[in-house]
Formats: C-alpha cells, sequence, structure tokens
C-alpha cells in the first residue's frame, strides 16, 4: 500500500519528518559517504549532541534506513552504515543538500534582499 504524506494519518508523514530533520538529513548524507563509528558521525556531524544523534540513529535504523553494527572490541565499537533503502533515501537527500551548497550565494542575496519583518 502506498502512502500519501497529504493525509494526516498516513504514517508516511512520520518518515518524511525522520528523513528531512536537520539531524537526519546530516545523518543520512554523512553515512552516504561511507560507513562510520558513532564518534566519527559525531565529529562529522558538527553541532549535534550525542544523544540527538543516538535518537537519529535509532529513529532512522527503525525505518530501515541504518544498519548499526557492534564491533567485538574492548569496549566494544559501534558502527552505522546506510541499508539498501537508505542508500537510495541518501541519494534524494544528498542532491538536494548538493543543490543548497551549490546556490547557498543566490539564496544568501534573497534573504539580504528581503526587509526586517
Amino acid at each position: 500500500m502506498a502512502g500519501d504524506v497529504f493525509d494526516k494519518n498516513c504514517p508516511s508523514r512520520g518518515v518524511l519528518e525522520h528523513v528531512t530533520s536537520r539531524w537526519g538529513v546530516l545523518v543520512l548524507a554523512a553515512l552516504g559517504e561511507r560507513e562510520l563509528r558513532f564518534g566519527e558521525l559525531h565529529r562529522r556531524i558538527g553541532g549535534v549532541s550525542q544523544k540527538m544523534l543516538a535518537q537519529t540513529l535509532r529513529t532512522l535504523a527503525d525505518d530501515g534506513f541504518v544498519e548499526r553494527t557492534v564491533i567485538p572490541a574492548a569496549p566494544p565499537q559501534v558502527s552505522y552504515r546506510l541499508t539498501e533503502t537508505g542508500e537510495q533515501v541518501a541519494g534524494h537527500v544528498v542532491g538536494l543538500v548538493g543543490w543548497i551548497e551549490q546556490h547557498l550565494p543566490e539564496i544568501l542575496a534573497a534573504r539580504e534582499a528581503t526587509p526586517a519583518r
């Protein structure tokens, strides 16, 4: 059964929120580069707290986008990678991120041209 994000009761809205949240986008984009351990991911995504990163990873894993692997070591290490579905959604997110980065000068110019509210 396909979803309908315009239906207020459709669970696709929750998934959309997870994928398009600030931290969700950045986690998907970072893991789209390569598999990362928690500390590496935390350093890669500037400004995210460890608690918020853990919560975002758990949510994206629950949605089937991220796979968590425990590496036996002392202390145990945990790494994260995208699932096949996660790679597909990350492709869309990375495209959006790239577009924003490329068009940032235009966006900032538009902001400066907008009268103060």
